[in-house]
């Protein structure tokens, strides 16, 4: 415990200074608290009122509680052209963005990440660059270039005991790397303050990740290509969502048919490991090939332009590690298999190293907004 301390206040002291986004994010928020037009529309409105000055905590929280359905943005009387020049998603993407950086650990990987859409992509052609490499040097081409079939078909390609290695010290780094964020995203949003959190708090915050109620904006959907409505980018977040956590079960299936029956793979097509792969493997390509389209067609106006390029880096990641898992699937019993799976195994590492540094942090950070949110939204309801 005293380590993990210790990591936390050595991460705080290099915490980001306030930025010109955030003081933009307090000038804007001044307008929305006096103008209240909005206050329904989601749920950074009614947790804007609870408050009458915006510390940086504030509006970082704000920003992660934002889910960008730009619905504030087409309704605003002082959006752009006005000379207020609120727009709050653009602004809010910033700052998350910069949230993603201030609260990473180690830090200097967060300051490296910060214009993550270069970044992600060095890092992914990188490690598939090197494993792919290694595996043609190392392994015996009749291995490599021929089928293979029966238990353990995979393990002649790449060792298990290399795949356990490599792929659990980037995976554990990550997760490590991600709880530190996430606990000091929760102190430096002054999580610590007001009512504790509850179970039922935490039970409204997991209703709201679990149906992603905010990206219907006030009820509609998304403001996506104009001021209409539609419900497409929350369908899309779901399916990909759902369909990251369905490969999460394949994996953990996978590993429990290994170590605890001694079922080896690869393993039947109707086996549990391979059936949550398949259909998470569909339902990640579907969501990141729709979020991927939703943004080349949506309304520049309300889109932070510094943050696009590392969102479009992530999301074709998880497009591609969900698209070789599947092709490796199809392709398990051939000559093809050998090169598919180092293909399919980069680009998992790649994914693993940049999670705590890209858009998928907003994940823990959303979710500990929502929490607070919640704990807020009960803490201030008239007693029953």
């Amino acid at each position: 415990m005293d380590g993990i301390e210790r990591l936390l206040r050595d991460a705080e002291r290099n915490a980001a200074p306030e930025t010109d986004a955030m003081q933009d994010a307090r000038r804007q928020m001044a307008i929305c608290n006096a103008c209240r037009y909005c206050e329904s529309y989601c749920a950074v409105f009614p947790a804007m009122t609870m408050r009458r000055e915006f510390s940086a905590g504030d509006l970082t929280h704000l920003a992660n509680l934002c889910h960008g359905c730009k619905g504030c943005y087409h309704a605003c009387q002082y959006a752009p052209p006005h000379a207020f020049n609120v727009n709050i998603p653009a602004t809010f993407a910033q700052l998350r963005q910069e949230s993603y950086a201030a609260y990473a650990w180690p830090a200097p990987m967060g300051r490296l990440f910060e214009r993550n859409g270069t970044v992600v992509s060095l890092v992914a052609a990188i490690v598939v660059t090197l494993v792919l490499l290694a595996t043609v040097a190392l392994q015996d081409p009749a291995v490599l270039w021929t089928p293979q079939r029966g238990t353990g078909a995979f393990f002649r390609v790449i060792p298990l005991w290399l795949i356990n290695l490599l792929a659990g010290s980037t995976f554990l780094f990550a997760i490590v790397a991600m709880a530190v964020g996430g606990v000091r995203y929760w102190r430096g949003t002054a999580g610590g303050a007001g009512a504790p959190a509850s179970m039922a708090a935490a039970r409204d915050a997991t209703t709201d990740i679990l149906t992603l109620r905010n990206l219907g904006g006030g009820g509609h959907g998304c403001n996506d290509l104009d001021d209409s409505f539609a419900q497409h980018r929350r369908w899309l977040h779901q399916a990909m969502m759902y369909g990251f956590l369905l490969c999460f079960a394949a994996t953990s299936t996978g590993a429990i048919y290994h170590h605890v029956f001694g079922w080896h793979s690869p393993h039947a097509f109707l086996s549990l490991p391979v059936q949550f792969g398949t259909w998470g493997g569909v339902l990640l390509c579907i969501g990141t090939a729709g979020l991927i389209w939703v943004k080349t067609v949506t309304d520049p106006g309300p889109v932070a332009k510094r943050v696009v390029g590392g969102e479009y880096a992530i999301l074709i990641l998880l497009f591609l590690v969900s698209a070789t898992g599947l092709l490796l699937l199809a392709v398990r019993h051939t000559g093809a298999m050998g090169i598919m799976l180092a293909l399919h195994f980069g680009l998992v590492l790649a994914l693993f190293v940049a999670a705590p540094y890209s858009k998928l942090v907003h994940g823990v950070y959303r979710g500990l907004a929502l929490l607070r949110h919640a704990r807020e939204r009960r803490a201030r309801a008239p007693s029953a």
